[in-house]
């Protein structure tokens, strides 16, 4: 094992913490990491909400070597192969019936920084270039470009980089743990936190205004489920207005709900649809922006030789990806991994509200194979308790995520009832141990 670990600069990590005491996985397959000491360590998490189809699937394996053999890079720009196109079809078939295109990315942050430059693109091509302004959500995260951030919510992703982009506005989160708390599924209460929409159009007028852009089910910040009618809403004002509804899939799509996509599970079709994570099974990155036909077809006027949209990436539709995402596709359906998602949903919901009542569990919430479980701060020193967990929980044989101090879990869909009973039955050691 490397034992340098000075030049790498870790993402979203307490580095020197880390550092001190390094967390190594040097192998997975299945529901399993592999330590560098050898231990076997549980994925609550599906690696960072991505591996869905869980790890070392042979399908996914073998289709990278061979891609690697045949062709391992192509022009994105003027120039095609045929799996991309291959995925993209793919992709539309899955997708709620509406949507029609998808433009290929390498990650959910661009794909967030896509899809609103394509919403801003799509009215200035209808002849409405004054619909620049963009709403995002409290609490809401799209990534990690200027673009995501702008439109999100969480403090700390936002405080240290100084100005963001003009123009956006934020709508009210949906975490109302006064009324929801211990929720299993959609809350009963919230859906009026939409209406504040209308005060915004109001303000800056809805001739102004490009797009709204929601996770359908907020998770990176800790698992915030819509409340009942909260999406319907949405989608009613932004289409009364002529806005574009825009849902960010990246956590949501590939069978996390039991759906192919949240908009299927809900019931609401946005206009665009931000897509990443388990595209791929985290394997290779790639993200994918799906549109609906009006938004692709205002775009396709014009001289023929002229480019559209001048918007892409040297990895757009890169080979190995696209080569990659078929064969997770496949391992999927063939597996039936959406259908037992949807089968352990209840078996799931059960299992995670067993740990009402455990020391410092305030809430708990959860829909499809995910869930929170919310813990009451230290006080003076938020986020504590819940990285503490974090690290018990691996010495225990089990990774979790945590958000501030919210636990989050979202398991490879592979996972069977034995398998979460062993998951729950060591986080609830974990959390009676805790201070």
């Amino acid at each position: 094992m490397e034992n340098d670990l000075r030049a790498f600069w870790m993402p979203f990590t307490a580095n020197r913490q880390f550092k001190s005491a390094p967390r190594m996985f040097v192998g997975a397959d299945g529901m399993f990491y592999k330590t560098s000491d050898g231990r076997d360590v549980m994925d609550g998490t599906a690696g960072l909400w991505c591996c869905n189809a869980g790890h070392n699937q042979p399908k996914i394996v073998e289709a990278i070597r061979e891609q690697a053999g045949e062709l391992d890079y192509a022009p994105a720009f003027q120039i095609g192969h045929p799996k991309a196109f291959r995925l993209a079809n793919r992709l539309v078939d899955m997708a709620p019936e509406g949507m029609e295109h998808a433009f290929f990315t390498n990650s959910g942050s661009e794909s967030v920084e896509t899809a609103l430059k394509i919403a801003i693109a799509y009215h200035r091509a209808r002849g409405e270039g004054q619909r620049t302004r963009l709403v995002g959500r409290e609490r809401g995260y799209h990534g990690v470009n200027f673009g995501g951030i702008s439109v999100g919510g969480i403090v700390n992703n936002r405080r240290h980089f100084g100005a963001l982009l003009n123009g956006v506005d934020h709508l009210p989160d949906t975490h109302l743990p006064e009324v929801n708390a211990f929720t299993k599924g959609q809350p009963e209460h919230g859906a009026e936190r939409a209406d504040a929409l209308e005060k915004i159009i109001a303000l800056h007028g809805p001739e102004t205004i490009a797009a709204v852009i929601v996770e359908p089910m907020a998770g990176s910040t800790g698992v915030l489920l819509p409340p009942k009618g909260y999406l319907e809403r949405l989608r009613a004002i932004t289409k009364k207005h002529g806005i574009l509804l825009i849902f960010d899939e990246v956590i949501t799509g590939f069978g996390r709900l039991g759906s192919s996509f949240a908009a299927e599970h809900f019931g609401v079709l946005p206009d665009l649809i931000v897509t990443a994570k388990g595209l791929t099974n985290g394997v290779i990155p790639m993200g994918a922006v799906l549109t609906t036909a009006a938004i692709h077809d205002a775009f396709m006027t014009g001289p023929e030789n002229l480019i559209e949209l001048f918007h892409g990436y040297t990895y757009s539709g890169n080979p190995m990806a696209a080569a990659t995402g078929l064969a997770t596709l496949e391992v999927y359906q063939e597996q039936g991994l959406f259908e037992n998602a949807t089968n352990l949903a209840d078996y799931w919901q059960e299992a995670i509200h067993g740990l009402r009542g455990l020391p410092h569990v305030i809430d708990i919430r959860n829909m499809g194979l995910i869930g929170a479980i919310e813990l009451e701060p230290i006080a003076g020193a938020p986020t504590k308790r819940a990285f503490q967990a974090f690290l018990d929980a691996y010495e225990a044989g089990l990774l979790i995520r945590t958000t501030g101090d919210i636990i989050a879990l979202s398991p490879p869909l592979i996972i069977n009832r034995a398998q979460i009973d062993q998951l729950f039955e060591t986080l609830a050691g974990v959390l009676r141990a805790l201070d």
